[in-house]
């Protein structure tokens, strides 16, 4: 049975929730930088949101990434 997708119960794409994530982590960005970023570019996400979508994604990501690196490496 597949794995139903993490990003199911949310109203806002995958994409712009990785984009906000990786945003928020790569650079030194605050919160409120990466809402206004965001708003720029015309989603309209709160700064607790870019939050909450860190701590419960974030975590997922990093394990992509280095699960990517080390199929590269081996």
């Amino acid at each position: 049975m597949p794995q139903p997708s993490p990003f199911r119960y949310f109203n806002t794409s995958p994409e712009i929730i990785r984009l906000t994530v990786m945003l928020f982590v790569r650079f030194p960005l605050s919160l409120r930088n990466v809402e206004d970023l965001l708003h720029e570019c015309g989603s309209n996400v709160s700064h607790e949101t870019v939050q909450y979508w860190c701590h419960r994604f974030g975590p997922m990501f990093a394990t992509e990434i280095l699960r990517g690196r080390i199929e590269k490496r081996g």
